[in-house]
């Protein structure tokens, strides 16, 4: 697939990934998802603090978060925005390594495993999924563990709630 996913990277803090194990991850998951035109997304793992200032900014809560997703299409565009080349501007993805070590600590699984879980979370919403209620909730969570289990990790991370 090469070509077919631009991925910009910011680690804030030191990744457990690989930037190639990253960008291979999305690539299929993106293809498991039907995606079929080329597409940019951005990855940036930071610290509690800074995801505690985004939250506050943008979701009006004063505290740290695990992941958020910033959909393009719905900051703007309402049926989704391509550059001019034609690849079509997915958004950016923010996830907390500190709450991502504590939240595998508690569910008993390494950290590189919370971190897909919570990416494959983003990525969801980046491409217009939403958990309003419990039945959209589910559904997402269950699109996740295949997610996770395309790249080989469904029986490694075992979430059936909201990370």
């Amino acid at each position: 697939m090469d070509g077919f996913l631009d991925l910009y990277l910011q680690f804030n803090i030191p990744s457990p990934i690989e930037e190639a194990t990253w960008r291979h991850w999305f690539e299929i998951w993106l293809k498991e998802l039907g995606v079929q035109e080329p597409c940019e997304l951005s990855l940036c793992l930071t610290s509690d603090e800074h995801i505690r200032q985004l939250n506050r900014e943008f979701r009006h809560l004063d505290e740290p978060t695990d992941v958020l997703a910033f959909a393009a299409q719905e900051m703007l565009a309402p049926f989704g925005i391509q550059d001019i080349t034609g690849v079509r501007l997915l958004g950016d993805i923010v996830i907390s390594v500190p709450t991502a070590r504590a939240q595998a600590k508690a569910q008993g699984h390494r950290l590189s495993q919370e971190l897909a879980w919570l990416a494959s979370h983003g990525l969801l919403h980046l491409l217009g999924w939403d958990h309003p209620d419990e039945l959209s909730l589910q559904r997402m969570l269950q699109q996740q563990r295949q997610l996770l289990a395309a790249i080989q990790l469904d029986g490694e991370v075992a979430h059936g709630q909201q990370p």
